[in-house]
């Protein structure tokens, strides 16, 4: 008899970014793969969405016309133990792809953990989302029978702060999609630079508007390299409003400079592609990351990147990226420069980025997934 398995599909389809991108990526890979003949793959959506795509016979959707919102209050808030096989039907896996875990009946719970930055940063996390998480998140690691990480980082991170035996973890990480290469055809990027009002030159920086980017120390850091040789890139800033995000807007026109920093807001991954190929440089200078996908997309495209030297972002990048003390300005401010002016670097960055960047796929993801769930499963991982 096969295993069902079910996995809350909501983050795909909620969220535009991060642990949506992630969730997408992942789903739609596994889509794609031959799933062992033992399992079957139950997709669920709370809330009235429509299915992105058409999905092969080892995977069901199903759509649940009750909101994540009010789930949320009635497992997590009022804890009222109903368990989610109400809404699934029997399953015998349950995999939330989102730090939390909802009761369940019969069936082994899985919950993936992307990072632990409200224990790692709490100053950079949004304090009800900090004190909301630190109650939930060590709940579902103790509950699930198996958590997954999106990186080593994560991984030690849930070792050392939660205290969850490493042998009941498993590192799933993401990828980088096969659309992320460099564009070449002249006509999309007239189209991309013309649509969003993009300078001729410019250092990018891809991320949600919030202090755990670290973008008030990038701005910062951009100025003092113009206060020293008034190179000719903009900076460009990508990226939705998430919190505390009052002081990265204020912060160009306080330093002089707003004629040069540029925030466009939220991008779609279509035109993303040829918004990296544009760029000079890329710059993620983030405090911490539970896995960093923006800078691997920067070096599919062949792009010299920097990156705060952190969490997880040296076992992503490898050393194919400037790595920086995140907190250190100074530092910063030379990573950059040195970023737009060592030739040599740039050469070395522009080769060995899509290299690097081929190492991380949604395909070899998707089938460590499929281990995991073995593994919890109580068969071979």
């Amino acid at each position: 008899m096969s295993a069902l398995i079910a996995i809350n599909y909501t983050p795909a389809l909620a969220q535009t970014a991060g642990i949506g991108r992630y969730t997408r990526g992942l789903i739609d890979a596994l889509a794609d793969l031959s799933v062992p003949s033992d399992m079957e793959i139950r997709l669920f959506v709370m809330g009235r969405y429509t299915s992105p795509r058409d999905w092969p016979a080892h995977m069901k959707w199903r759509s649940i016309p009750l909101s994540e919102r009010m789930m949320t209050r009635v497992w997590h808030r009022l804890r009222v133990p109903l368990p989610a096989e109400w809404l699934t039907g029997r399953v015998d896996l349950y995999h939330s792809p989102d730090y939390i875990l909802p009761p369940l009946r019969r069936a082994i719970g899985v919950v993936t953990i992307h990072d632990l930055s409200f224990l790692r940063v709490p100053e950079c996390a949004d304090p009800r989302l900090r004190s909301f998480l630190s109650v939930e998140v060590p709940r579902a690691v103790a509950r699930a029978s198996h958590v997954l990480a999106d990186s080593e980082s994560t991984r030690r991170d849930l070792m050392e702060l939660l205290d969850v035996p490493g042998e009941k973890i498993s590192v799933v990480p993401a990828g980088v999609s096969p659309t992320f290469r460099r564009v070449e055809d002249e006509a999309r990027l007239n189209a991309v630079r013309i649509r969003y009002g993009l300078p001729q030159r410019f250092i990018l920086s891809v991320g949600r508007l919030e202090p755990r980017k670290n973008y008030v120390r990038l701005i910062q850091a951009y100025a003092h390299v113009r206060r020293r040789w008034a190179p000719p890139q903009h900076l460009i800033i990508v990226g939705g409003r998430g919190w505390l995000y009052e002081d990265i807007l204020r912060e160009p026109e306080r330093l002089g400079i707003s004629d040069w920093v540029h925030f466009l807001g939220f991008v779609p991954d279509e035109d993303l592609p040829a918004l990296y190929s544009l760029a000079d440089a890329f710059a993620f200078p983030s405090l911490y990351e539970g896995f960093g996908i923006p800078p691997l997309e920067a070096m599919a495209c062949g792009v010299p990147t920097l990156v705060g030297d952190n969490s997880s972002l040296p076992e992503v990048v490898g050393d194919v990226a400037l790595r920086v003390p995140a907190e250190d300005m100074t530092a910063l401010a030379e990573a950059l420069d040195r970023l737009l002016r060592d030739e040599a670097w740039r050469e070395y960055a522009c080769a060995a980025g899509p290299a690097q960047a081929r190492r991380f796929t949604w395909e070899a993801a998707a089938r460590r997934l499929l281990g995991a769930y073995a593994k919890a499963l109580g068969g071979n991982p």
